[in-house]
């Protein structure tokens, strides 16, 4: 039906024709229908496809009513052309490089050397203006495309750099061997024979043909050539590689070939535990993985989570699962100010006691080196050449509220004080003579008052009734030997200390107040006399426990011990 016309009036025969020229087309009987370019239509192709739509006024049969007329998206296959001229300007142009005078950038952009006067105000030297160009990336592809722009071009220069260093290189280690030769050749001795010279050139060839491993890492090894001999694996001739890397190290799993040692995990190709822990560590390569788990930021996430637990029991509100940005922005203000602090520390340390490691002042420098010339004895004393005097750790030479003489200058009695009016309290005003004269006084009436003090004592001593008595041994109850006792005065106090124990023995409340006022606490002899002679030593007796056991016994019946 691609013949077909729509809006054809076809009568019977027609339509009979056209049918069988469709199946004679399908059959491939009949050549195929063409259209308005002269392309095969396929047979095969439903008539509600072939048939193009009545508002197209199609005459012909074709098939653009099929083709989708909507322009794809495409990208030009060109670049940059780069360092590409296009005008060579005279003079400065207003708007141009103010350094080059090119108009393709701006002064901040230019990449020529900066002048020390601009084209700007020279005029000279104009630099032709770049070719710029723009180019619009729509594909997603182009836009993505990270070797958009590469010239391969590029590289066959690169490759011919490096086949040059590699053979100035070759040539320079050439004419190095040669001339260690021939140095070695002339300092022989004639005498000696050809062996020796063989063995140099030995010598010689295998240090031509040694590894880059031997090669000084100071060089650059990265275009030197590495000849190795390999052999095939099917044990075939040998041949030469280039940059071949010798695996010297053994795979974990072979560290240890005890099954109950270290678990291999051949999935994830990791064994976490140590395989073999009785090594000495400094034999060892291989520890085994576990030590990723405390690699990288572990530190710093652990050092975070105890801030976090430490804060939040002293009262501030972090939670490091709760508010996890929080806490990391405390924790980082944290180590600010502690880093702060830690400065401030060191700068204050350094203010006071000062760094021995810093370069002396010239101050210092300058006291250090004197040409003054000072002989000095055995003992340090100067012989010859000024002598230093020692200086004070006061102000020199200041005189404040009227002092004429500097603190310090004068001494008296373990104190400090002023030399002009003897006073001994720092930054006092000075009174001169009449100062001097009042200190002299006051020390005269001290020295006085303690005399007039000591007489007063030495009067009471003399009243007192332990006149006489020498405290000592009596005082803890024994009696001196040679002590000469009043009678009466015994017979006294032995008569008040059994009035005493006659009042111990009433009533509480029939007891008197006793009242220490008005009364003289001092015990003389007599009364220390009174109280040994009425002491009870009933504890000291030894017999009075047996006689008070006995009492108990025939009281109790006898049963007292069982």
């Amino acid at each position: 039906m691609a013949s077909a016309q729509p809006g054809k009036f076809l009568s019977a025969e027609e339509r009979r024709r056209q049918r069988e020229l469709e199946e004679a087309r399908k059959a491939g009987l009949a050549p195929a229908e063409l259209d308005e370019e002269g392309k095969e239509i396929n047979p095969h192709i439903p008539a509600f496809m072939a048939s193009a739509p009545w508002y197209l006024n199609s005459d012909q049969p074709s098939l653009k009513h099929q083709k989708n007329w909507k322009d794809k998206v495409t990208d030009e296959m060109r670049w940059y052309d780069r360092g590409a001229k296009v005008f060579q300007a005279n003079k400065y142009r207003k708007g141009a490089c103010e350094n080059c005078g090119s108009m393709g950038h701006k002064t901040r952009d230019c990449m020529e050397r900066p002048r020390t006067k601009g084209a700007k105000w020279t005029n000279k030297n104009i630099a032709a203006d770049e070719k710029v160009e723009d180019f619009e990336l729509r594909t997603f592809d182009a836009k993505r495309d990270r070797w958009n722009g590469y010239n391969s071009e590029d590289w066959v220069k690169q490759a011919e750099r490096f086949d040059k260093v590699e053979a100035l290189r070759a040539e320079i280690r050439r004419k190095e061997l040669l001339e260690a030769k021939l140095a070695g050749t002339e300092g022989r001795a004639d005498g000696e024979d050809g062996e020796e010279a063989e063995e140099e050139e030995e010598q010689v060839e295998k240090v031509l043909g040694q590894d880059e491993a031997k090669i000084d890492e100071t060089e650059d090894q990265g275009f030197a050539k590495v000849e190795k001999r390999v052999r095939t694996a099917g044990g075939g001739s040998t041949g030469s590689v280039r940059n071949l890397r010798i695996r010297e190290d053994t795979a974990k799993y072979l560290l240890n070939l005890d099954v109950n040692s270290a678990y291999y995990d051949p999935k994830s190709r990791s064994m976490r535990e140590d395989p073999n822990p009785e090594k000495d560590p400094s034999q060892k390569t291989f520890y085994g993985d576990n030590f990723v788990r405390q690699s990288g930021e572990v530190g710093g996430f652990k050092d975070l989570n105890v801030f976090a637990i430490t804060t939040h029991e002293r009262g501030q509100d972090v939670h490091m699962q709760a508010m996890p940005s929080q806490a990391e922005l405390s924790f980082q203000q944290f180590k600010q100010r502690k880093k702060a602090l830690e400065g401030s520390a060191k700068e204050d340390i350094l203010a006071r006691y000062g760094n021995a490691a810093e370069k002396p002042s010239d101050e210092v420098l300058a006291l250090q080196a004197t040409e003054a010339y000072v002989e000095y004895d055995a003992a340090g004393r100067v012989i010859r050449g000024q002598e230093v005097k020692a200086k004070s750790r006061y102000e020199e030479d200041v005189h404040i509220n009227n002092h004429t003489s500097v603190w310090g200058s004068w001494w008296h009695d373990g104190q400090w004080g002023y030399a002009c009016c003897h006073s001994t309290v720092k930054q006092s005003y000075c009174v001169g003579a009449a100062g001097r004269d009042a200190a002299t006084d006051a020390a005269e009436q001290l020295a006085a008052n303690m005399e007039k003090k000591q007489a007063e004592d030495e009067e009471k001593r003399k009243a007192s009734k332990l006149v006489g008595h020498k405290p000592g041994a009596d005082v803890w109850g024994e009696a001196a030997e040679e002590q000469q006792l009043d009678q009466q005065k015994v017979l006294e106090a032995l008569r008040r200390q059994e009035e005493r124990e006659r009042e111990v023995e009433r009533d509480d409340r029939k007891r008197g107040y006793n009242s220490l006022a008005g009364q003289d606490v001092d015990v003389t002899p007599e009364e220390m006399e009174a109280y040994r002679l009425k002491k009870s030593r009933g504890a000291d007796d030894p017999l009075a426990f047996i006689d008070k056991a006995k009492g108990q016994q025939q009281g109790e019946g006898g049963y007292g011990y069982v």
